[in-house]
């Protein structure tokens, strides 16, 4: 008996249960949640005439049944074929095939697979292990894309761009908000690069429309960016087959490693956030520990791998949209008759660049890897020079000298800058925010004070500013004395002796005479007035 089957005798005995209990039809339906005209059949019906009613309902003939000769003959000999394919062969070998939906298809070409054992069987294939490659011989190149949550519940699709390098396993990130262009896969090779700190000689890839335009049967077309961008730099290209992710599944497993570990209930903030957080997360998790197959750190492979990589130099990505523009030695851009200040230290020397463009009437002012210099709004007049005072500052010497000023407030010098460097490693966008507020509480503070803060924030991993002050304000609290150190100051200094005197105290029997007294007379009042 099958499971169906059971379900149904129950509910039989249930229904005449509650028949023998006097319940009316539509009372045993509702309570049942069936129809009641079922109900009332059920009702009718013998425990023999419900077996036979549960039979016939399993031998009751199907719409397709003069085509299961044919559906078992296809499935015998290809046991793989879906229901969809089949019905596309019912279609084209039988011209009178009746107008039927796929569900209906579906459900017959399972029930020939049930009634003859003709399980679906995956096709197989036939894998063999791959030996490691040289040092510096390969690199893997893929993108991904993740849903991220917002601080308010909403969701944020972030793109990425990762590459691997096959023998040490060093992973490479780079996230972006927007999907990657051609101009934008260059620029993050050239990042790739960069932290590599070299270049393998043949980086591998999927056919992704941002890098090849068509297969062309083995004679890859490439984007015409792309292929430029790669003849400058002579690395070699190997593109695997359509919708064969398995031949490069060592940037597959990191796809999948990103999105499970780094990204997964992470909060998005904005894309520069995201890639500080990525860069510490290779640092300390993803090269850092062993690799689950070569039971190595990446880490450590990689110093040796750094050896074996073609020499890098950085290279100049030309713009598509020709939104390069060079920068004049007092740092400076010329953009559409007007000058534009850029922070201190932008210019490099001749021939350094930026990138420029121009959304809604505001100018973004780029460096050549992408991270945003300054903003301006465009002005409609001519021959004017837009300048900032806080570009003229050197906000890294300001930051050292803070810190300087904040391990000088302790005893202990060299544990408050491992203190204030765990800081600035944790979050290095507000280190300064941070250094402000230590030093706002520690002003006019006695050092025992700094002290007990200090460890009381290393012992329990306090790593923030505001933690440190709030700390050190309940350190102050417990501190003060109970009395208080100055005398009493009397407004009237001629009458000393009243700072010791105490009030009267009232005794409760008199005003429990006053109160009898005013009842009584009350009393008297009424009585007189019945006597009128």
């Amino acid at each position: 008996m099958t499971k169906k089957d059971l379900n149904n005798w129950i509910m039989y005995y249930e229904i005449n249960k509650l028949g023998r209990f006097g319940f009316s039809d539509a009372r045993i339906a509702r309570a049942v949640g069936m129809n009641r005209r079922t109900v009332k059949k059920y009702l009718s019906m013998t425990e023999q005439d419900f077996e036979n009613f549960l039979l016939a309902c399993c031998h009751r003939n199907k719409l397709l049944d003069p085509y299961e000769s044919f559906v078992k003959l296809q499935l015998t000999d290809f046991q793989d074929t879906s229901a969809a394919q089949i019905h596309d062969w019912l279609k084209e070998h039988h011209a009178n095939f009746p107008q039927v939906s796929p569900r209906t298809v579906y459900n017959f070409v399972m029930y020939v697979r049930g009634k003859h054992n003709l399980p679906f069987v995956n096709p197989t294939r036939e894998y063999c292990s791959v030996g490691e490659l040289p040092y510096g011989e390969q690199a893997q190149v893929d993108f991904g894309q993740y849903n991220m949550r917002l601080s308010n519940g909403s969701r944020k699709k972030v793109h990425f761009f990762a590459m691997v390098l096959s023998r040490s396993r060093m992973k490479f990130l780079w996230f972006q908000d927007k999907p990657f262009i051609t101009q934008a896969v260059c620029q993050a090779h050239e990042k790739a690069f960069a932290f590599f700190s070299g270049i393998p000689s043949t980086i591998v890839y999927d056919q992704d429309r941002t890098i090849i335009v068509d297969e062309n049967l083995g004679n890859v077309i490439l984007t015409a960016t792309f292929k430029k961008y790669t003849s400058s730099r002579g690395f070699a290209l190997h593109f695997c087959r359509k919708a064969d992710p398995e031949s490069k599944g060592k940037i597959e497993n990191v796809i999948q490693y990103v999105k499970k570990n780094f990204l997964y209930n992470r909060l998005y903030q904005d894309d520069e956030t995201l890639n500080t957080d990525a860069q510490s997360w290779l640092v300390r998790t993803a090269n850092f520990l062993p690799h689950n197959l070569t039971k190595r750190s990446p880490e450590s492979e990689y110093f040796i791998e750094k050896e074996y990589l073609n020499h890098y130099t950085p290279l100049l990505i030309e713009n598509m949209e020709k939104n390069l523009y060079n920068v004049r030695k007092v740092n400076n851009i010329a953009y559409k008759s007007n000058f534009y200040d850029l922070p201190l230290g932008t210019y490099k020397g001749e021939g350094t660049q930026v990138i420029v463009r121009e959304n809604d009437g505001v100018l973004e002012i780029y460096n050549l890897l992408g991270k945003l210099l300054c903003t301006w709004t465009v002005s409609d007049k001519t021959g004017q020079t837009f300048s900032n005072t806080n570009h003229r500052r050197d906000k890294s010497k300001s930051v050292n000298e803070m810190i300087a000023q904040a391990s000088n407030s302790f005893t202990n010098k060299e544990l408050a800058l491992g203190y204030i460097q765990t800081i600035r490693e944790k979050l290095p966008r507000y280190t300064r925010d941070h250094l402000q507020v230590i030093l706002k509480a520690l002003n006019d503070v006695e050092q025992v004070f700094a002290d007990k803060t200090l460890n009381f924030c290393l012992q329990n991993q306090l790593f923030n500013g505001q933690e440190f002050e709030q700390v050190l304000q309940v350190i102050i609290f417990e501190n003060l004395p109970l009395t208080p150190k100055n005398a009493i100051k009397l407004l009237d200094k001629n009458h000393e002796e009243k700072a010791s005197q105490s009030p009267d105290k009232s005794n409760i029997e008199d005003y429990e005479a006053i109160i009898n007294q005013q009842i009584n007379s009350n009393d008297k009042n009424r009585t007189d007035q019945k006597s009128l």
